[in-house]
This record gives structure tokens, sequence and C-alpha cells, in this order.
């Protein structure tokens, strides 16, 4: 039986990567859940793989769930390919092939996978195993959630008014954003102020 030895870097500062070693045969099930051994991440979250190119750009997605249609999808299979049932072989052809892997949709855990070689598995050798260790693994927690997607949605500032170009208007802004007038400290503050 053949094996592929990957190696496995993830996207942070330091270097830090495993190699792992995986039969060919098995699923990218197996894969997510040996990458996510390797760096001592718990599972529970959602991930995907994407098969990629020489520039790292996302191609063919495998997810961890599948997202098939329901009872139609035995007369038209589901177009996304789901990690239980899509072997490796059936999708890496070639040395150098490579893959990027999401983990963590929130916060956005990337891996970026590269096919080293194919061999022959070793006698009475468990898969799939971590074959080297490279630097030390973050933590799961460690990196901030990111709810908007690295969209900019204008929230940065919030805490003055615009400028409008009217002197009077601009005036007028600036003196509700400096007045003490809107500071209260309780609700009876507040009822003393409109009577």
């Amino acid at each position: 039986m053949n094996i592929y030895k990957f190696r496995v870097i993830i996207d942070t500062e330091d270097d830090v990567f495993r190699d792992i070693e995986i039969e060919t045969n098995d699923t990218f099930e197996s894969f997510h859940e040996a990458i996510l051994s390797a760096f001592d991440f718990e599972e529970g979250e959602m991930a995907s793989f994407y098969m990629s190119n020489d520039q790292w750009e996302r191609g063919e997605e495998i997810t961890l769930m599948d997202m098939g249609g329901g009872v139609a999808e035995e007369a038209q299979p589901s177009a996304i390919k789901s990690m239980k049932t899509v072997s490796l072989e059936s999708m890496i052809n070639s040395p150098a092939e490579k893959i990027i892997y999401v983990y963590d949709f929130l916060r956005m855990w990337c891996f970026y996978i590269e096919l080293v070689a194919v061999k022959k598995a070793a006698p009475s050798t468990i898969y799939p195993k971590v074959s080297l260790v490279y630097g030390d693994a973050p933590a799961q927690d460690s990196k901030e959630m990111d709810l908007f997607g690295g969209l900019d949605l204008g929230f940065e500032d919030d805490s003055k008014p615009e400028k409008t170009g009217d002197p009077e208007l601009d005036a007028y802004l600036d003196d509700l954003d400096g007045g003490d007038d809107d500071n209260f400290t309780s609700l009876d503050d507040l009822d003393q102020d409109l009577y």
C-alpha cells in the first residue's frame, strides 16, 4: 500500500509545520482529523479543503459536512464534495500537489498543504502519523474571531459626527458631541432634566 507524505504549514508569523503521512486511499475526513491532532486543535468547528495551484488560489472545495440537496440527490449528485466520501487518491494526481485547508470559519485558521512524497507504507506502522514536527503550534483560541470576514463596514469611529461643510450646522453638531447636557448617571437625573 502507498502513503502520501504531506507538509502542513499553519499560517502564523512563526514557522510552524507538521509532516503527516497517510494512506492514499484514506478520506479527506481522516486527513482533517490528523491535521487537528497534529496541531493540538479540538474538533467541532466547520472546515473545508480547497484544491489549489502554485499561486495558492482556492479551487474545488471539499466540505466537512455533506452539502447535498436531500431526496433528489440520488438523481442529481451534489457538485460539492464531502470529506467523508472523497478519498485522497481521487483528488491528488501528482507530486507537489497543493491544498488549502481552512478550519474554524470565525477564526479562519489557514493551512497550506503540499504533497512532498509518495512512498510505500512501512510494515506494522499505523497511519495517519506525524513524521516531523517543527515549531510550536499556536493555541486554537489565540486568534481573534473575524465576525465580518475582513469586510470594512465603516464602524471605525462613530464617536464624532461627520462634518457637513455648513459652519452653523457643524458648530451645532460639535456642541452636541462635546456638551454635558447629554450626560446623566441615572434615569432620575434624566427625569429632572426634562421637567
